[in-house]
C-alpha cells in the first residue's frame, strides 16, 4: 500500500486531495502546522471526519524567520505564500524520508490564486521544497505533467482530478458526492492575509527586525500604538484581553492601569524614556473611567517595583492618530 503525506489545513480543498487518495486505497497522513499565523484547530477536525491520522508540528520561529525575508515576496499583504508553502513542503520532505512515507501531496489548486497556484508557482514550490519530483496536486493532477508516483503505480492518475481555477463549484459537487458536507468556508485562516494585520506585523518588524514570536503574539491582542520608534503601548480592549496580556508580560515590560479608577490593562514595550511613557499613561487614562477628569494616577509595575505617572488623559482623537491599523 502506498503512503502519503499531505498538507491539511482543514479546508475544503485539502480534505478533498486526501479522500482522493483513500479513495484509491493509498494510506494518508496528514502534517499541520503552528505558527503565530495560523493554527491546526480546522485540520484537528477535518482528520477526525476524514478518517486519517494527523500530524502536529509548531514551526513558529523558522516560519518567522522566513517571513521576515522572504525570497519571492509578499502578495497583497504579509502573506509570503510561495515561501510558505516551499517551507512547508520541505519541513513535510524531511518527515516523509524519515517517516517512510512514499510521496507528499497538498490540496493546491491550478489557477485558484493567480499569484501563488499558477503552474509556475506551483513548480517553483515543488523545487524550492528539495523534493521536486514527490509532490502531488490530487485535485489539478490531470493538468500537471505527470509525476513519478503515477508513471511508478503508486497512484492511479485516472482516479486524480482536473480541477483548475477559482470557482468553488467543482470542488463543492465533489464534496457532495463523496459525502462531505460539513467543511469551512473558502478563505481566511492565516493572518498574513488580513490587511490590519500586516499593518501592525510590518510596523513591528520595521521597529524591532529582532522581533520574537512572542512579540508577534502581542499583535493578537487589544489595540496597538506606537508611541515613538523605540516604543509602543498595547491597551487592552475588553477583560480577556487584559488576561492576555497579563500572561504574555516579560519581565522588562511596563504594566499600566489607572489606580483609582476601572479602565483597561495598558502593556508598554520598548524604550521608557519619560515622554513615551507618559503618552502611554495618558492613553490608559483616556480609556478608563477617569476620562474625564483633569488628572488621573496611573499605576506603572515593572519587575516587582511600582511607580506612578499623574497625567491628564489624552483626547480620544488625538490617540487614533497613534493607531496602528
Amino acid at each position: 500500500m502506498s503512503k502519503a503525506l499531505g498538507l491539511i489545513s482543514g479546508g475544503l480543498d485539502s480534505s478533498l486531495a486526501a479522500m482522493a487518495l483513500m479513495r484509491q486505497g493509498i494510506e494518508v497522513t496528514g502534517i499541520s502546522f503552528v505558527t503565530p499565523f495560523f493554527n491546526a484547530d480546522k485540520a484537528k477536525l477535518a482528520a477526525a471526519a476524514i478518517g486519517h491520522r494527523l500530524i502536529i508540528e509548531d514551526i513558529g520561529n523558522i516560519h518567522l524567520k522566513m517571513v521576515k525575508t522572504p525570497k519571492h515576496g509578499y502578495g497583497r499583504n504579509m502573506n509570503p505564500c510561495i515561501d510558505c508553502h516551499a517551507l512547508m513542503f520541505q519541513l513535510a520532505g524531511e518527515r516523509m524520508v524519515k517517516g517512510d512515507f512514499d510521496f507528499l501531496f497538498s490540496g493546491e489548486v491550478l489557477g485558484q490564486r493567480p499569484m501563488s497556484q499558477n503552474a509556475n508557482a506551483l513548480r517553483s514550490v515543488a523545487s524550492l521544497s528539495g523534493f521536486p519530483d514527490r509532490v502531488l496536486r490530487p485535485l489539478s493532477a490531470k493538468l500537471l505533467p505527470i509525476t513519478p508516483m503515477e508513471e511508478s503505480g503508486l497512484v492511479a492518475r485516472e482516479q486524480l482530478l482536473d480541477i483548475q481555477g477559482r470557482s468553488r463549484k467543482p470542488q463543492q459537487a465533489l464534496a457532495k458526492e463523496w459525502g462531505l458536507l460539513d467543511y469551512p468556508g473558502s478563505g481566511g485562516g492565516c493572518l498574513l492575509t488580513e490587511a490590519g494585520f500586516s499593518n501592525q506585523l510590518r510596523d513591528l518588524l520595521q521597529h524591532d527586525p529582532m522581533a520574537t514570536v512572542a512579540d508577534v503574539e502581542l499583535l493578537k491582542v487589544g489595540r496597538q500604538f506606537r508611541l515613538s520608534a523605540a516604543a509602543k503601548l498595547i491597551l487592552g480592549r475588553h477583560h480577556a484581553d487584559n488576561e492576555a496580556l497579563q500572561k504574555q508580560i516579560k519581565p522588562e515590560q511596563i504594566k499600566l492601569h489607572c489606580r483609582n479608577f476601572t479602565g483597561p490593562l495598558g502593556l508598554f514595550c520598548g524604550d521608557s524614556a519619560q515622554p513615551a511613557l507618559d503618552t502611554a499613561a495618558a492613553i490608559v487614562a483616556s480609556y478608563g473611567k477617569g476620562k474625564d477628569e483633569a488628572e488621573v494616577d496611573v499605576l506603572c509595575t515593572a519587575a516587582g517595583n511600582e511607580f506612578i505617572r499623574r497625567v491628564k488623559p489624552m483626547p480620544r482623537e488625538i490617540s487614533r492618530q497613534l493607531l496602528i491599523r
